[in-house]
């Protein structure tokens, strides 16, 4: 088969959709490499390893590379992908080109999630608007829609008016460097380079009020958490909002902030961890949760949507708003050595779930069977 992708996100975002593109390229391709893999970008800002024998970035070309990309990406694609004569286009972020339902090709979207639908307030009004289009269209023209989790798929019927029948649930992975343990050298090395105290709490993500992290912060301040916390996300305006409430509760001594990780000392920073907090609000899936569990670190999340199918029956979830909640459990993880072990181990069994193997073999069975 020829595939080709909207892969945008793939070579522009260093988390997020951009993990979940350059995972699904890289399984498809170690599984299934007798395919051809068609990358279109209008722009490329992250090296991106990929296999020449099989795989292809194309860009735009002719006038389009005078106009702007978004102008490409929506319509001018067309003609490549009529050109390439591919098979199928898959949309990797829940988007697909306009009028590409008039090509005599099969069409697959992802469904990440609906964030900007329940929470208006974190989006500009013109992306709102833009994006919701976007997806309406594309949920009713595509042939099949992978959702990443059960929480997707229900967000893709309710406010995108998805047919039931054409929406599946492919859960997503997570890079492969989570599931090796880094060695002792390695620890230290990335301990002295971040300046890494001996014992921490960790949040890793985006660094917004939906992440909320400042329960993280009233919790350590009502308990009387002594180890410090380390936030690993990009400077936000949100940060700075942070600091002040550290500052207030007179704690900002045990929150560290690591703005500019590198993606390779990840996994040894969860590995040193005593745990990871994550209470956000709302995910459509929480690929935070599933890098703790690769890496033998407890979780506290959130109760409810799709945190649970991401957490497993081994980790702890509480109200995310309830700063007392999650100053119980966290100490409750701390104080209880077998409770930790378990945690680790039965959570490293849940992560097995996402294994690469299973996850390409569902979605080459989805793009072969349409």
């Amino acid at each position: 088969m020829r595939i080709g992708y909207d892969a945008k996100r793939l070579f522009c975002n260093n988390r997020g959709l951009g993990n979940y593109s350059r995972d699904l390229l890289r399984i498809l391709n170690e599984f299934y490499p007798e395919n051809q893999y068609d990358l279109f970008t209008p722009k490329i800002k992250i090296d991106v390893e990929i296999n020449p024998m099989n795989t292809q970035v194309i860009q735009p070309n002719g006038i389009y590379k005078f106009l702007p990309s978004s102008f490409w990406r929506s319509v001018g694609i067309k003609s490549d992908i009529k050109r390439l004569g591919e098979d199928i286009f898959h949309g990797l972020s829940q988007e697909l080109p306009i009028g590409i339902e008039k090509l005599p090709i099969k069409k697959v979207i992802t469904f990440h999630d609906a964030i900007f639908i329940r929470y208006p307030e974190l989006y500009p009004s013109t992306y709102r608007k833009l994006f919701s289009i976007k997806n309406m269209q594309s949920c009713r023209i595509a042939d099949r829609i992978i959702a990443i989790s059960e929480q997707s798929r229900q967000d893709s019927i309710e406010f995108f008016k998805a047919d039931p029948n054409k929406v599946e649930v492919i859960y997503q992975g997570c890079n492969n460097i989570f599931r090796y343990k880094a060695s002792s050298q390695n620890k230290e090395q990335v301990k002295r380079k971040y300046n890494l105290p001996s014992d921490y709490l960790l949040f890793v993500g985006a660094i917004e009020p939906r992440k909320n992290i400042a329960s993280i912060l009233r919790a350590i301040y009502q308990e009387k958490i002594d180890i410090p916390l380390i936030i690993v996300g990009r400077c936000t305006d949100y940060t700075q909002e942070l600091m002040k409430l550290a500052e207030q509760l007179k704690i900002s001594t045990r929150i560290y902030f690591l703005h500019h990780v590198e993606t390779n000392d990840l996994p040894a920073i969860y590995q040193l961890a005593q745990l990871l907090i994550y209470p956000s609000i709302f995910e459509g899936f929480g690929i935070p949760i599933l890098e703790a569990l690769c890496s033998e670190t407890p979780v506290i999340t959130s109760i409810g949507g799709c945190f649970e199918e991401t957490g497993g029956e081994f980790s702890i979830y509480v109200h995310p708003e309830s700063a007392d909640e999650i100053a119980t459990a966290i100490q409750k993880v701390l104080t209880d050595s077998l409770l930790q072990k378990e945690m680790k181990a039965k959570g490293l069994i849940h992560a097995e779930n996402f294994k690469d193997d299973k996850i390409a073999e569902k979605v080459m069975d989805l793009y072969k069977r349409i």
